[in-house]
């Protein structure tokens, strides 16, 4: 199955080591990453798009981050 998760985090180096970690985990990114700014929070949010091939079939609960 392919296995599709959106990673968002602030925009700040955080993002970068998060999406990085899922990337030596054998995830891939899809597309370009995304950013919107978040006037209650008053800060710029990240977003990324990653997908992994996984053995199985998807059922509902599935815990993506845990693939």
């Amino acid at each position: 199955m392919r296995l599709h998760r959106y990673l968002t985090s602030p925009g700040d180096e955080s993002s970068c080591h998060r999406v990085t970690a899922e990337l030596n985990r054998g995830w891939e990114l899809c597309g370009a990453p995304t950013l919107t700014y978040d006037g209650e929070r008053k800060r710029v949010m990240c977003g990324q798009v990653i997908i992994k091939e996984a053995p199985g079939e998807h059922r509902p609960g599935i815990k993506l981050a845990e693939q």
